[in-house]
């Protein structure tokens, strides 16, 4: 099977950004994996359901967790987790906005909606066609909404970063725990896929950019470290985001 050329966009700062469009077999294999979870979640519904309230009210009940969960299962997933699925997380992909922007719940939602036409007439078949023709590996849900999944081959949280750990420039410890906590999840992820991207970018695209974002953590965290430079401090940050507590 032919394996989908990378997409390259560009960001309002003029940086090219590298996004890999995900494989039709990593694909499935996520979607059977939430599936087998999605029909976990309502075999214990089921049973709980049965248990406390008995055949009638239960099998009411039942009815109504079986649609929020078949319908709310991936949305709220892609929405809560920055567009990743449990089996999206395990196999390494995460859906993104067609230029490579966080995925909104607008088209979290469109793109699930449209799902069912994609399931037609038994396990994607339509989708998968259309995947298999699509430059990007997109099913219908995706062209609708224009949204991508790619490629996050190393899960952000248990990368090892391709520069020596800096973070011990940044203080002990203590002061690495205080400033974790004042970054979100986010902010983490960023930190770590600009270091990561770092290489790829233009000199002088990289130094403005890093000069930006570093001036930016600077005061935000109030770090008095005029010995590092903007792209050291960024380093720097991106080493303690990815450090285990």
């Amino acid at each position: 099977m032919r394996s989908a050329p990378a997409r390259i966009v560009l960001t309002p700062e003029h940086v090219e950004i590298r996004l890999e469009p995900a494989g039709l077999g990593r694909r499935f294999g996520a979607v059977v994996i939430d599936g087998l979870l999605i029909l976990g979640i309502l075999a214990l519904s089921q049973k709980v359901f049965l248990l406390f309230f008995g055949a009638g009210i239960g099998k009411a009940l039942q009815a109504t967790a079986s649609f929020l969960v078949i319908w709310g299962y991936h949305v709220f997933n892609e929405v809560r987790f920055q567009g990743r699925t449990p089996g999206k997380r395990m196999l390494g992909l995460r859906v993104v906005d067609g230029r490579g922007l966080p995925l909104t719940v607008q088209q979290s939602f469109v793109r699930n909606v449209v799902r069912v036409l994609d399931f037609l007439p038994l396990l994607y078949g339509l989708g998968g066609f259309v995947a298999l023709w699509d430059r990007d590996h997109r099913r219908l849900g995706d062209l609708v909404a224009d949204t991508l999944v790619v490629r996050e081959d190393v899960p952000w949280s248990f990368v090892r970063l391709p520069f020596p750990p800096l973070d011990g420039e940044l203080g002990g410890p203590a002061a690495l725990r205080r400033l974790r906590h004042r970054l979100s999840l986010e902010e983490r992820e960023f930190l770590v896929a600009l270091s990561l991207r770092a290489d790829r970018l233009d000199d002088r695209a990289r130094f403005d950019l890093m000069a930006e974002v570093g001036g930016h953590y600077r005061e935000k965290l109030g770090l008095q470290v005029p010995h590092l430079s903007d792209e050291n401090l960024v380093r720097a940050l991106a080493s303690a985001a990815v450090k285990r507590e």
